[in-house]
């Protein structure tokens, strides 16, 4: 069976997540830890006892996850599975950061202050308020795509992630997002929902976030990791440092292609995709991608040992 390890992105934080993980691992814990030095900050108290509309902040939301999912990389390790246990680690949007951490091509504390960075420039990219995102369900990328060049008008209106067959989100000026989820459902969408979020993410407004991040990532060391990354912006597998680089900065403004990405992870020959972290939100677009795959949620101390059994 060949397998693919994928990491979560925004929206999958909840309070008190990673928590049983550091209590029972060592690792796990020694990952919160690190990350609240690297940040000088206790982020895991945060985590932990905070409540969700701070927790929610981009600036903690991003590394907040990629602590929970590098623990719970941590605790599987200790259980005896490897990143060589994969062929492919991918994920989605901040998520490929703890992808690239996870195979070793990151340092953990550099992870997490870029993902420090990355949240405060995409928050102060676009005032709160100018710019929404909304989840258009029913439609394909291609009629989406269309849908949000109508929309724009002079503004901006983008197809920003395209999660799987029948849920895709558009990203821009507000006004111009309104007018997509307007337009969506008279052309058919089952639902058009504008998105609790606190800026447009994975569009051209997000221009000064990607000039921030590729001054900071000028500065950081990054390895080939130890497995290809299926990179966002190409959905198709990396591992060159410099081009992961390069993509790293592409993906601020850049649409997430989740689900051309677990197509080709498919078509390289995975038929099993391991969740490692909070929530399942990647797990469920997966299995509407295509249910041949199968998938597994690493978010407790039970569902690693299961994990850890089960490999074979």
């Amino acid at each position: 069976m060949s397998r693919a390890f994928v990491f979560p992105g925004q929206g999958a934080q909840t309070i008190g997540m990673g928590e049983a993980l550091a209590e029972s691992y060592a690792a796990a814990r020694a990952v919160f830890e690190e990350v609240d030095e690297a940040l000088g900050e206790r982020l895991s108290a945060l985590i932990w006892q905070s409540d969700i509309d701070e927790l929610t902040l981009t600036r903690n939301a991003q590394p907040a996850l990629m602590a929970t999912s590098l623990a719970a990389m941590r605790a599987l390790e200790s259980e005896g599975v490897t990143i060589a246990d994969a062929a492919f680690v991918a994920g989605h949007s901040l998520g490929e950061y703890s992808a690239l951490a996870a195979a070793g091509a990151i340092s953990l504390a550099d992870t997490a202050r870029l993902l420090r960075l990355r949240g405060q420039a995409m928050q102060e990219a676009v005032p709160v308020g100018e710019g929404a995102m909304a989840a258009i369900l029913g439609l394909d990328l291609g009629a989406v795509r269309e849908i949000a060049q109508e929309a724009a008008g002079d503004g901006v209106c983008a197809a920003a992630n395209d999660n799987d067959p029948a849920q895709v989100v558009v990203s821009g000026d507000r006004a111009a997002v309104e007018r997509a989820a307007e337009l969506a459902k008279e052309k058919g969408a089952k639902r058009a929902v504008m998105l609790p979020v606190s800026a447009p993410f994975h569009c051209a407004l997000m221009e000064p976030a990607a000039r921030a991040m590729q001054e900071a990532l000028a500065g950081i060391t990054i390895h080939a990791p130890a497995v290809p990354l299926v990179a966002n912006v190409r959905a198709a597998p990396v591992s060159d440092p410099e081009e992961i680089r390069a993509l790293l900065v592409e993906q601020v403004t850049g649409a997430v292609r989740w689900r051309e990405s677990v197509l080709a992870m498919k078509a390289a020959g995975v038929d099993e995709i391991w969740e490692i972290g909070a929530g399942k939100a990647l797990s469920g677009m997966i299995r509407r991608i295509d249910r041949s795959i199968a998938t597994r949620n690493m978010g407790t101390p039970a569902e690693i040992i299961e994990a850890a059994a089960s490999r074979g």
